[in-house]
């Protein structure tokens, strides 16, 4: 008889996401008749807009169910780059987008492409927690630039400048950030992009997932827009999971210089080939509709971020400092004694509220909540947790 199979080191070094993780249990134990209230998950719970869910259906009865370009229809590459080079002040052609099976596939490709053992990737902490694992599938090692809470989980360009080795290759920045909603400002993007005119080695690359997703007075800059002349290793990750509620929908998008592109491109028909086709007729009309239905998610985000932000700050065991952007928000729970993984797992157990611990993101102190589900949720949530920390 033979042994038993071995795996990879690197599917043995791979750790699940924790969020999916966590969602995955709250469901299972609402199943099992517990009530449970969950703020774990980065979902809204609106409906994908009926006139985006109209396109595709339009698409699926015209016979749009057959293979695709790779790279993705070539009418919402020519939509994506238009949206680049009008919005967000970044020239961009449809050869240098690709589209992909979220914004997740997008970061997937583009870190396999550019990356290798022996390079390593700078990453500002706190972060999403797919980041580093993502690098160390494509053989890179992770370089963390470290940020607290006190100093507004700002990145410090000192900071990133002594963290540059000659193996740094690629810089990832994430504004509107998750897990703590910090928006990078105008001023700051010109500090970053004066440190990585020093080192011509160094890529960047811009998660703008979340960047309809402001609060009060925050303003969105891509990098790109800031700095044009290092727009040969700038490259911008986005999609439509956040800003127009399709999350179920897996479609994002990479863009950047054509060269990098066609070679993720590449990767891609070798991969899972060209996204759903008539999906992405559906994206089409929400890239090309009125932003009208984004902006009332949005500013339904923003009255749901002041509710969580309010009951967490009438928690004096908290420190929060309030996020400025997508729909999370990241207190220090240190002071009750707990590590962030007991925090979540007592929280769960005593009180049937999930959320994230801080130790995912790179930060054990604190804890993600999110506000991506309804008031009445929010509400349930906090009062769970004014429980909790009762007990404690």
């Amino acid at each position: 008889m033979s042994g038993p199979l071995t795996l990879s080191d690197r599917a043995q070094a791979l750790q699940p996401s924790l969020t999916l993780a966590i969602a995955a249990r709250a469901k299972q134990l609402r199943a099992e008749g517990q009530d449970i209230c969950s703020l774990s998950a980065g979902e809204p719970d609106f409906d994908t807009p009926a006139f985006i869910r109209q396109a595709a259906s339009a698409a699926l009865e015209s016979g749009q169910t057959r293979y695709g370009p790779v790279a993705g229809e070539p009418a919402l590459r020519e939509a994506i780059a238009a949206k680049l080079s009008l919005e967000n002040r970044v020239p961009t052609e449809a050869a240098g987008v690709l589209v992909t099976n979220g914004g997740k596939q997008a970061l997937y490709n583009l870190f396999q492409v550019l990356l290798g053992p022996g390079d390593a990737v700078l990453l500002p902490s706190p972060y999403w927690l797919s980041y580093p694992e993502i690098a160390r599938l494509a053989g890179a090692s992770v370089q963390l630039i470290a940020s607290t809470a006190a100093d507004g989980f700002r990145l410090d360009p000192a900071r990133l400048e002594a963290a540059i080795t000659p193996a740094s290759k690629l810089l990832v920045l994430n504004s509107p950030g998750n897990p703590t909603g910090m928006v990078l400002r105008r001023d700051e993007l010109e500090a970053i992009a004066a440190v990585l005119r020093r080192h011509p080695q160094v890529a960047v690359v811009c998660d703008e997932i979340y960047e309809f997703l402001l609060a009060p007075g925050q303003e969105h800059h891509s990098f790109a827009a800031i700095a044009p002349d290092l727009a040969d290793r700038t490259f911008i990750v986005n999609g439509f999971a956040k800003g127009w509620a399709m999350t179920g929908w897996r479609i994002g998008w990479l863009a950047g210089p054509p060269s990098v592109v066609a070679a993720a491109s590449a990767l891609q028909s070798q991969s899972t080939s060209n996204v759903c086709s008539f999906a992405q007729f559906g994206a089409l009309a929400a890239i090309s509709g009125s932003r009208d239905c984004v902006q009332q998610m949005a500013q339904e985000f923003t009255r749901r971020r002041q509710l969580l932000v309010e009951g967490l700050q009438a928690m004096p065991q908290f420190t929060l400092l309030p996020p400025e952007g997508a729909f999370y928000a990241f207190p220090d729970v240190s002071a009750t004694g707990l590590d962030s993984m007991s925090f979540c797992n007592r929280l769960l157990d005593q009180q049937g509220l999930a959320v994230v611990p801080g130790v995912a993101f790179g930060d054990d102190r604190c804890i993600r909540l999110s506000c991506a589900a309804g008031p009445d949720t929010l509400h349930d949530g906090l009062e769970r947790l004014q429980r909790f920390l009762r007990s404690l």
